[in-house]
């Protein structure tokens, strides 16, 4: 199934859809208790997935209409994350055209909810704060059940969803700090979406190619095969130290093509338009603006 949180105007509450196709169908409409949100679904387990499969199947067999989703608005496709961690270095075209280390230990760090934003958004940055705003195509994965200890042989067996991650970089302010968190946690930093993809539609997170297409320009063109380390061992290095909770997104790295690494380098300008796309999964734009 395919999940995402969508608005009917700008200023109404994202709510909790199913999408089929081109339409949605929004589960406070179909259902007597409905989730409030992706991560309370998450945190009702497998049960009440399966509950709300069967209800969204009936709804579709007996012609119950679909909203156009191109007539609804993008939130970010997960909310209320208990905590958003990305994966630095982790295909090595990526982290030699950085000139970065790949080091035997995976590169952790922490992403701000408030950079999360959705599909069709517009992520604006004050230009006397950075002038060198760089895209990254990245697989987002979705915990699904509490993941400790967890072993490469199990570990895509924790995983709800997929989602398509832009894991927007202020380059010079992440070469001038000893952190990478506040360089990609500015507001609407991290889009994410169109959807998040239940685990059963991928059968494999390592065949998956991705895209980022910056103003008409194909800038970032790579598999998921191409990662230092694939998302079953991410999730086992990081189940080893801590329990990662329901409803945790991970962004798995992002592949070579950065514009940070072109001559001349290119980055997001005001007005520019950038589309990451993961297959089998959907296609993620984010308007920018420089204020």
């Amino acid at each position: 199934m395919r999940f995402a949180h969508l608005s009917t105007t700008s200023d109404s509450q994202p709510r909790l859809a199913a999408v089929i196709g081109d339409g949605a169908l929004f589960l406070d409409e179909l259902v007597a208790e409905p989730p409030r949100d992706l991560q309370a679904l998450i945190e009702q387990g497998d049960a009440a997935l399966t509950g709300i499969r069967a209800i969204v199947d009936e709804a579709v067999t007996t012609g119950t209409p679909l909203v156009p989703v191109h007539e609804l608005r993008h939130a970010s496709a997960v909310l209320r994350p208990p905590q958003v961690i990305a994966i630095g270095a982790n295909y090595a075209a990526h982290a030699s055209e950085l000139k970065l280390r790949s080091e035997k230990a995976a590169t952790v760090f922490s992403l701000w909810p408030n950079s999360l934003a959705g599909h069709g958004g517009t992520t604006s940055w004050p230009e006397d704060l950075t002038t060198q705003v760089d895209y990254e195509a990245e697989l987002g994965v979705i915990i699904g059940k509490p993941a400790r200890n967890v072993s490469v042989r199990d570990a895509l067996d924790y995983v709800w969803g997929y989602t398509v991650v832009n894991d927007i970089t202020a380059r010079d302010l992440q070469f001038s700090e000893a952190q990478w968190s506040r360089c990609k946690s500015f507001d609407g930093f991290t889009p994410n979406g169109p959807v998040v993809v239940t685990a059963d539609e991928i059968a494999d997170p390592q065949d998956l190619w991705l895209t980022t297409n910056v103003d008409g320009a194909i800038l970032q063109d790579a598999s998921t095969a191409d990662m230092v380390r694939s998302v079953a061992e991410i999730i086992e290095f990081l189940s080893r130290s801590a329990t990662i909770q329901p409803g945790t997104l991970i962004s798995t790295g992002s592949p070579g093509g950065a514009g940070y690494s072109r001559t001349p380098p290119v980055f997001l300008r005001d007005r520019s338009t950038v589309t990451v796309s993961i297959g089998g999964i959907g296609y993620l734009t984010t308007y920018c603006r420089v204020t």
